[in-house]
């Protein structure tokens, strides 16, 4: 078999929601992981600086949680319009291919 000939059997429409949300949960839950651990790190330093019990909830509530939903919907947004793009780009590639045979 040539080297030089794709290997692809077509291109799949249906994974591109599958691949979206993927991308999505993946990089959200990093977000959210992120943010809370500098969430929980700055109000213990802040409780050190203010010699009081820190309130870890609202390293949650107030920090992680709305960084976690900013991350998402710009994941959301970019992974979907890099997928279609991809999709696009590849149908034209295979459209040119089959017509060349």
């Amino acid at each position: 078999m040539d080297s030089r000939q794709p290997t692809a059997q077509g291109v799949r429409w249906y994974l591109i929601p599958v691949r979206i949300v993927l991308v999505t949960i993946v990089v959200t839950a990093l977000a959210f992981a992120v943010s809370l651990f500098l969430g929980i790190a700055g109000l213990l330093a802040g409780a050190k600086l203010h010699g009081s019990h820190p309130d870890m909830t609202i390293a949650y509530r107030v920090i992680a949680m709305p960084a976690a939903l900013i991350v998402c919907v710009i994941v959301l947004v970019s992974s979907a319009v890099l997928e279609i793009r991809h999709y696009l780009r590849a149908k034209t590639l295979e459209g040119i291919a089959r017509a060349s045979r």
